[in-house]
Order: C-alpha cells, then sequence, then structure tokens
C-alpha cells in the first residue's frame, strides 16, 4: 500500500508541475501559441534527445552496477563454463552494437533537424553502406548462430560413455521425485497407469519387472562430483521444466514422453559454500532475513546455500513451490547415502 500511495503522490506532483509549467507560458506576452515547431523547438528536441541518450547509457551502467551481484555465481558443471562464455560473448555484442547504433541514431536526430530554409535531400539507395549494414550483422549472427548450434549439440550429446549415474527426475504438481537405478544403475519400466498410492507405488513402476525392486526413490538428489549423470525426465499431469540453474542445466518435462540430459557435477556444495560470490549472496540474504525475524515476519530463519531443482514452467498455483534440495558430493558420501535408502523392493516388501 505505502508503494501505491507513494506511485500516487509522484504522479500527482509531475500533474500539478506541468500544469504550472502551462500556466507560465500562457502568462508570457510573446508566447507563440504556434502549433507549428520552429528552429528553436527543433534545437531543444534535438538537445532532449542527447539528454535521452545519456539516460539510457546512465541507466545500463547503473543496472550493471547495482544488479550484477544477483548473477548466479560460477558453474557446477563441465559444460557450464562455455555455456557462460557464448553469453557472455553475446552480452558484449549486444551492447557494443547497442552503445553504437544509439549515438548514431540520437546524434542524427539532432545534425538533420527540421531547420528553417533547409530543404531534404532524397537519397534513394547506397549500395555499399546497405552491402555493409547488412553482411556484417549476417556474418556476426552466423557465428553465434553457429557456435550456440554447435555448444548445443555438445550439451545434448546423452550417451552412456564413461559409466554415467541413471537418475530420473518425476514431476508432477507440485513437487519433484527422484529415482535412482540402484545396485545395477539400471531403471524399471514404469507408467503413470501403475501408480498405486495406497501401496506407495507412487511413480507407477511395474513391480514384475527385475530392474525396479533395487530402484531408490527419493524426495532429496544426491549427486557424486565428476561423475557424469543421465538424467530421464517424466511429467504426471502437465508440462513441466526441470531447471538446475547452477549446473547450466534445464529439460522440459512433457506428459506422456521420456526427455533427457547429461552433465557433469564439478564443484560439491561444500566447496560452492566457500565461494566469494555465494557468501556474499548468503550474508545479504541472512541480514534481510534477519530484519524479518526481528518483526515477527515469516522466513526470517537464516538461509544456507544449496543447489536446487527449480519449475521452470509455470505449472498451476503452487508452481512458485516447486523444487527439490541438490547435494553434490564426493563419490565416498555418496555411497554411503544410497547405501542408507530403502529400495523399491523393500517398501514394496514391507507394504504386503
Amino acid at each position: 500500500m505505502t508503494i501505491v500511495l507513494t506511485i500516487a503522490v509522484l504522479v500527482l506532483v509531475a500533474i500539478a508541475i506541468w500544469q504550472m509549467t502551462k500556466i507560465f507560458e500562457l502568462s508570457q506576452i510573446k508566447t507563440d501559441n504556434s502549433q507549428i515547431a520552429n528552429d528553436k523547438d527543433n534545437k531543444y528536441n534535438g538537445y532532449l534527445l542527447f539528454g535521452f541518450l545519456i539516460f539510457i547509457y546512465g541507466i545500463t551502467i547503473f543496472s550493471f552496477a547495482k544488479y550484477s551481484k544477483f548473477l548466479l555465481p560460477e558453474a557446477a558443471s563441465e559444460h557450464g563454463g562455455e555455456y557462460d562464455l557464448l553469453m557472455y560473448i553475446s552480452f558484449v555484442i549486444i551492447f557494443i552494437v547497442q552503445t553504437i547504433t544509439q549515438a548514431l541514431l540520437h546524434y542524427f536526430g539532432y545534425k538533420y533537424r527540421g531547420e528553417k530554409g533547409k530543404k531534404a535531400l532524397f537519397y534513394a539507395d547506397n549500395d555499399k553502406l546497405e552491402f555493409i549494414w547488412t553482411i556484417i550483422p549476417v556474418v556476426v549472427l552466423a557465428g553465434l548462430i553457429l557456435w550456440g548450434l554447435y555448444t548445443w549439440t555438445n550439451i545434448m550429446d546423452v550417451n552412456d560413455e564413461d559409466d554415467p549415474l541413471i537418475v530420473e527426475l518425476y514431476a508432477q504438481q507440485f513437487n519433484w521425485t527422484a529415482r535412482y537405478g540402484g545396485e545395477d544403475n539400471e531403471l524399471g519400466m514404469a507408467n503413470v497407469r501403475m501408480i498405486d498410492i495406497n501401496k506407495a507405488n507412487v511413480l507407477g513402476l511395474d513391480e514384475s519387472d527385475p530392474y525396479a525392486s533395487d530402484d531408490i526413490i527419493t524426495k532429496e538428489l544426491h549427486l557424486p562430483v565428476g561423475r557424469k549423470v543421465n538424467f530421464r525426465f517424466r511429467s504426471q499431469d502437465v508440462l513441466h521444466s526441470a531447471y538446475m540453474p547452477h549446473f547450466r542445466a534445464q529439460m522440459n518435462c512433457v506428459p506422456g514422453m521420456i526427455t533427457e540430459f547429461s552433465f557433469t557435477p564439478t564443484i560439491t556444495t561444500e566447496e560452492m559454500r566457500q565461494n566469494p560470490e555465494v557468501i556474499e549472496k548468503v550474508k545479504r540474504t541472512n541480514k534481510i532475513r534477519a530484519e524479518r525475524a526481528a518483526l515477527g515476519q515469516p522466513n526470517g530463519d537464516p538461509w544456507e546455500f544449496d543447489y536446487v531443482l527449480l519449475c521452470n514452467k509455470i505449472c498451476g498455483k503452487s508452481h512458485y513451490n516447486m523444487q527439490m534440495k541438490i547435494i553434490v558430493e564426493t563419490e565416498e558420501e555418496y555411497q554411503k547415502w544410497l547405501e542408507e535408502q530403502q529400495t523399491f523392493g523393500q517398501t514394496m516388501a514391507s507394504m504386503n
């Protein structure tokens, strides 16, 4: 409500200033009431163009200085570095082009402003200029597209080389469930038609499939660092999107089909918590949470960094809350955690 009132006051003040300006103009004896712009008007508009150009550059610099701290820390996957490099190169090209084109646009708007006695020159075409401003963008964009396709092909090369860990991520409104292949690292057959809530078969695993008996179902995603992971995605209801921002990984979860994605984690959770950017972010976040706690507001507990799996599709009213904790750890820690988990076969046996 305070923000709404502040905006309303600012709007009313702006209207008042505008009305006072009109009254002042009307009070001048030599005021020109003509609706046709004269040389003085065009000159002022030209200066305003330069003022707006400075504003554009200023707000761009301010945004980077103020909000760069909200960018993600270094990528925690093997392919993430190349992904980030492609993004940064694209940013650099965009901002260089934006800086040059906006400067030229506003400069020529001033230079060729209307002046009494000046007649516009009809300039039909210039093959050299048209060649330059056509070929340069084509070459740059073609380079970015080819580089992007090459990067995408490498990222999407899902194969069984290097003994990958097989993990299924199952999406449903509004939570995630992870399934591991167990000792044989093979996922059993599953179908939504086989879901049996009464028997805790929440993913619809085929109980007759021998590969399903040692599958492990969890609500927390553990990954061993340095080992390739092949993910398989399913959705029970609507279109979801598995988004793991720190690993620069995202894949749609489509009802009725299985999609795949693969990456290798390179930084453990504990190592990422020691990253200076992450430490600073945790400090800023906990400062805000401490202020909320002092006021008795919710979400005031101290926060500790964790990798997270999010849904990046608006899948319903509780979409914002659809997330899962990801823990990247050493191979020894991962194997220890895995041994503590109950298999699907053990769960089914306990239900009988």
